[in-house]
């Protein structure tokens, strides 16, 4: 990581103790088994109703618990995190993997879905520690992009080239070369030097996703064939019909943020760009939104 990743890295906690860190891990924690906890109860709820149908009834429900959870952790005045969010859903997933769903699992799916959520670990942590393309806004950057001015780097005129893109991040207050945009789950800007990862990553989880969705699936069809669907633990089976669910809610939106991606890729477009171009109005509320949460994490 370089010296100025690690010097941003440091200013987001700077203003944090470890003990405001170690209750933004619990709550996010809790956030997590208690949105699953409640995807949980769909299955227990409406047992007769086929996996298609309990699937709108457990997003709606997933939806719910999230809302109420923020609603919980404002009135406590503890703040999560949404890259630990991520992160707990993803050993989450895993566990229930690999002590229950596991022994019914193949050899092959076994160790594929074992490295991919090791990679998916990996990635997780590369992409929070790593430089998203931080530039010095300093004389001799401005030099090398042809500006008279630190507005005129960040909102390049018509004269300018639009190679190096860079944009102000107004949620990390970091200006970024080739800013994309600010995503919220890993907490991180994507730019120039993890925009590759960020793809990665993205593709990782539709990939674990739909591989844990093979398995549980196939765990499902076990006890239905042999009929031991009465003799499971209720409480597991559930589990795991609820983390189907749950992945497969993750899948839909996640294809078509990639696929939105991917063609963004194919003919050069950053979607900060294409959101000012097409929607100015909405890029300006986004602007005075991001202003407002801001100034209202700042004074939290």
């Amino acid at each position: 990581m370089s010296r100025l990743a690690t010097g941003l890295h440091r200013l987001r906690r700077s203003s944090s103790s470890p003990w405001e860190v170690l209750w933004s891990a619990l709550a996010s924690c809790g956030l997590v088994i208690f949105s699953q906890l409640a995807v949980a109860m769909v299955p227990r709820l409406f047992p007769s109703l086929s996996l298609l149908a309990m699937l709108p009834i457990a997003g709606l429900v997933f939806l719910a618990a999230i809302v109420l959870g923020r609603l919980w952790r404002r009135f406590i005045g503890v703040a999560a995190s949404a890259p630990l969010f991520v992160l707990f859903n993803i050993l989450l997933l895993w566990g229930v993997y690999v002590f229950v769903i596991r022994r019914d699992t193949s050899s092959l799916l076994d160790m594929l879905l074992n490295a991919e959520c090791a990679l998916l670990l990996w990635g997780l942590y590369r992409i929070l520690s790593g430089d998203p393309g931080i530039v010095a806004c300093d004389s001799s950057y401005l030099e090398e992009a042809g500006c008279k001015d630190f507005v005129e780097a960040i909102y390049p005129s018509e004269k300018l080239p639009m190679l190096s893109r860079v944009r102000q991040c107004n949620w990390c207050k970091a200006t970024i070369r080739g800013y994309d945009h600010h995503c919220p789950a890993f907490g991180t800007c994507i730019g120039q030097k993890n925009h590759r990862l960020f793809m990665a990553l993205l593709t990782g989880f539709v990939v674990a996703e739909s591989t844990y969705t093979m398995c549980s699936t196939k765990y499902i069809t076990r006890c239905i064939n042999s009929g031991t669907l009465r003799s499971e633990n209720p409480v597991s089976l559930n589990l795991v019909i609820s983390t189907m669910l749950f992945s497969i809610l993750q899948v839909v939106w996640q294809v078509v943020f990639l696929m939105w991606h991917i063609y963004c890729i194919c003919f050069n477009i950053k979607t900060d760009e294409w959101v000012i171009s097409n929607f100015p109005c909405f890029g300006l509320f986004l602007h005075q939104l991001q202003v407002v949460f801001s100034l209202a994490v700042s004074c939290s």
